[in-house]
């Protein structure tokens, strides 16, 4: 087993460059699914990140009850209501319209803010069968999933798992194992997904390669951050990077995003948010 460690150049070898005479529609169209009552930041967040790191159009789908508080917020995104049971999650009647829209995505991010029931599990269930598009599985997606490893073993589309150790551990995953690579490894081979495991030394893995992101600093500990990293994640995708070049390209220029933010703000007082405006001056 050989780890590439992922720096400053190799990223940048990782991104494609841009046509001088490109359009919106040559840079990629994805659909970001999430949100629910009381979880409103998080897909923002992630829809956001997936704009400033390049991606031409990006769809987001949320529950009908949180479709107002998106809206007025939303910039470049293309935020729509999606059909939601009365706790405001998103339900099984929501399912038409996201396969509607899931054969014009270059890619998915399915999971932030999302909830849990036992409808949005079987809801999850029913995205991952029919998703064509690379699809990334973040958060609540994942929780959604882990019980049901072999849908994601079905998959006809290539799948990112974007784990925390909490997420790691009900994928079956040992976040305390002593070979932490290798645990990754294990998983993302069962899975037959590449595997993003966040931590201070983030290991990215489809099974068989493994880069390791060492950027990154404490000023990420905070509630979404990972919805940043997933839109990043989604957008590297939606470009037509290789899912495990564009999670490990994401790992590298959302640390290194997050430290800018702490030198010019300082690890206690930054915020998810801080990452956003610093993502554009990483990129070529």
């Amino acid at each position: 087993m050989r780890e590439t460690i992922v720096d400053r150049a190799y990223a940048k070898t990782l991104l494609p460059p841009r046509k001088e005479d490109g359009h919106k529609g040559d840079f990629g169209k994805l659909l970001v699914l999430g949100g629910s009552v009381g979880y409103t930041g998080a897909p923002y967040l992630a829809a956001s990140a997936a704009v400033h790191s390049g991606c031409g159009l990006v769809y987001l789908g949320v529950p009908e009850k949180i479709y107002p508080i998106i809206a007025a917020g939303a910039g470049s995104e293309i935020v729509f209501p999606l059909p939601c049971d009365e706790a405001g999650r998103l339900c099984m009647a929501a399912l038409p319209a996201i396969t509607a829209r899931l054969p014009e995505m270059d890619a998915v991010l399915l999971g932030p803010g999302l909830g849990r029931s036992e409808e949005l599990t079987r809801l999850v269930q029913a995205v991952l069968s029919v998703c064509r598009a690379p699809l990334v599985l973040d958060a609540d997606g994942i929780n959604a999933a882990a019980p049901h490893i072999d849908v994601l073993r079905g998959c006809a589309c290539p799948v990112v798992l974007t784990p925390h150790d909490g997420e790691f551990l009900r994928l079956g995953g040992d976040p305390k194992a002593a070979d932490r690579t290798q645990e990754a490894m294990r998983l993302a081979d069962r899975t037959h997904a590449v595997l993003l495991l966040k931590g201070s030394r983030t290991v990215i893995t489809d099974g068989l390669n493994v880069y390791v992101n060492h950027t990154g600093n404490p000023g990420l500990a905070a509630g979404g951050s990972g919805d940043v990293l997933a839109g990043m994640l989604v957008s590297l995708l939606g470009q037509h990077i290789m899912p495990l070049e564009a999670a490990a390209a994401a790992a590298w220029l959302h640390g290194s995003a997050a430290d800018l933010a702490a030198q010019e703000l300082g690890e206690y007082g930054m915020v998810p948010e801080d990452l956003l405006l610093r993502i554009p001056r990483l990129l070529p």
